[in-house]
């Protein structure tokens, strides 16, 4: 046998080894090992019944948008002017010191928190039942909607805005689309170039390319989150989200709070409790969690699923026989409970922190 040959198999056989070691409790010398890898031989990621496997990705990160265009969405985007009151801009409840998103649970008269613009780019469908279609439809909405911006119609809103843009914003809409009109489908457009500029690379994506590092705890937590954890089975790829829509039991079903998620925008019974799995970018910024900001911390978030999720129960066999109760009550099948440490769980918190 040749000595390379020899090195080659000790190498193996090392590897081997140190993936052996990863079934039980993971040190952090093998974890440094197996993830300096490509990231093809990395240990297996999770992966549920029926469903292909999805593993981490780095931002997917489009071109730069036009220097103008992206200038004019952030004017847009900061402007009170465009709520009917005068009172309320894009940013007030899409905070970008708070990913996009703001601290309180939910928005009055809307009764869900407000949905980060993170990734917005790279969504198939938009808001937390995914009713929008396009993302300039998802743009426009809150400005005609009562408890959000309150106007009576978007061809109204922009007679009455376009006098002082045309003053105020004449060379700069003039350079970009060539007049210094404003319509909804312009303004919708820098807006979304604006957002497109907020997606900046993570620690996450600087690790995956090679450029950056994550601390032993943080790696311990990429490892679970792929693996143990099962986290990685929803929130996979550049976005950090499957686009899909699952029951994770927060529906509070026949409550005040009820919220049938999808159900409102379908009326498909099957989508009852159904909420679109949140991008996991920027998260560590976005307390409290959840549609309705049910948790807030991140520990909080990581202890629900282990817990295997949430509960819907029937307070008597009236409530039982509801329309909707079985559907409400059907979680998401990917759901299952998670025997982990303390020192696991911040592990995974501070590998969120890492997005």
């Amino acid at each position: 046998m040749t000595r390379r040959a020899r090195i080659s198999i000790r190498a193996a056989l090392a590897g081997l080894a140190c993936v052996a070691a990863l079934a039980g409790a993971a040190r952090p010398e093998d974890l440094r090992v197996v993830y300096a890898r490509a990231q093809a031989d990395w240990p297996a990621s999770a992966q549920a019944m029926g469903q292909p496997p999805g593993d981490l990705a780095p931002s997917a990160l489009l071109p730069p948008p036009d220097p103008g265009l992206a200038a004019l969405g952030r004017a847009f985007f900061h402007d009170r002017r465009l709520s009917a009151s005068g009172a309320t801009s894009c940013a007030d409840c899409h905070q970008p010191a708070h990913g996009l998103s703001e601290p309180r649970p939910s928005v009055p008269g809307v009764g869900r928190k407000t949905p980060s613009l993170h990734a917005v780019i790279h969504r198939r469908s938009w808001g937390w039942d995914g009713r929008h279609k396009t993302l300039r439809a998802a743009l426009l909405a809150p400005l005609t909607h009562p408890a959000e911006m309150g106007n009576a119609d978007l061809e109204a809103l922009i007679r009455r805005v376009e006098p002082d843009y045309g003053a105020e914003l004449t060379a700069e809409l003039t350079a970009v689309f060539g007049d210094a009109k404003l319509s909804s489908s312009r303004l919708a457009d820098a807006v979304a170039a604006w957002l497109q500029n907020q997606d900046l690379p993570s620690r996450l994506d600087r690790f995956l390319t090679g450029e950056g590092e994550l601390t032993d705890q943080e790696l311990l937590g990429l490892h679970l989150f792929r693996t143990k954890a099962r986290c990685v089975i929803c929130h996979h790829g550049p976005t950090l989200s499957d686009e899909r829509f699952h029951n994770l039991g927060l529906s509070s079903f026949g409550e005040a709070s009820q919220d049938l998620g999808r159900w409102r925008a379908t009326q498909a019974p099957e989508d009852t409790g159904r909420f679109r799995t949140a991008s996991l970018r920027g998260i560590a910024a976005r307390a409290p969690y959840m549609h309705s900001g049910h948790f807030a911390t991140l520990a909080g978030v990581v202890r629900f699923y282990a817990r295997g999720g949430g509960e819907v129960r029937a307070r008597g066999a009236a409530e039982a026989a509801r329309p909707l109760f079985a559907e409400a009550a059907r979680l998401a099948p990917e759901l299952q409970p998670l025997d982990l440490s303390e020192s696991e769980i911040a592990a995974l918190v501070a590998f969120l922190q890492a997005l």
